[in-house]
């Protein structure tokens, strides 16, 4: 009986002695939610920030005449919209890098990938944030008509940018995310800073970001006809 005791005893004994080992695809038990959705809040405060500033900036330029002195020379349309990207997309660019450092470096969100390599994708979801900025812009009379687009162009693109799972949701709702640029941008910025992905990994996303960039480009070009054909 008393070896029967010992060997019941002992058996517990290693029983409790033993621990759960638990294996992560991505991350560690420190990663939980704010580092899951982080990604997908600084693709969206970059893409709502460039799209205030830039919108509001490119209103200003024609309600002060500075677009009208523009128009009457001899410049072309393309080379008109060139110009403005180029001059508010180094401050979009700086925007960009302030947000993301600060996130990362001060609110610490979960980052396994290159700091670089996310800046790249946060430039081009910018400079597509700022190319629809100014399109919109042309459609607007004042700065509260800007403000007026937010809840049609920028608040449905959080609830389809990855804080909510879209699988889970109904089919045409999924159809509609594919067309609204903030999703590809917060998909690439998830895999890069929760999976340690890099662009190459990301470059479907990243081409369908400059695809947005371009074809907004040409409506920027086409809507200066509303003001002078050259």
């Amino acid at each position: 009986m008393s070896t029967i005791q010992e060997a019941l005893q002992s058996g517990n004994t290693g029983k409790n002695s033993d621990s759960l080992i638990v294996d992560y695809f991505y991350g560690d038990e420190d990663l939980n939610l704010f580092d899951r959705i982080g990604s997908v809040l600084i693709g969206f405060f970059v893409f709502f920030f460039v799209f205030i500033i830039g919108g509001i900036s490119f209103l200003r330029e024609r309600t002060q005449g500075t677009l009208e002195k523009l128009l009457s020379t001899p410049i072309k349309r393309w080379e008109i919209v060139t110009g403005y990207v180029l001059g508010f997309g180094l401050f979009t660019i700086l925007q960009s890098l302030i947000i993301v450092a600060f996130s990362i470096y001060v609110l610490d969100i979960w980052m396994a990938g290159d700091f670089w390599q996310l800046l790249i994708v946060t430039f081009l979801l910018a400079i597509t944030a700022l190319t629809l900025a100014i399109l919109l812009s042309a459609f607007a009379q004042n700065e509260f008509q800007i403000m007026q687009f937010i809840p049609i162009v920028i608040i449905p693109q959080v609830f389809f940018s990855g804080i909510f799972n879209l699988e889970t949701l109904a089919e045409w709702i999924q159809v509609l995310s594919k067309f609204m640029p903030l999703t590809y941008g917060a998909e690439s910025m998830q895999e890069m800073m929760i999976k340690g992905k890099n662009l190459l990994d990301v470059w479907p996303n990243l081409l369908v970001l400059l695809g947005f960039t371009l074809l907004f480009f040409i409506l920027n070009i086409l809507a200066l006809k509303r003001h002078r054909r050259l």
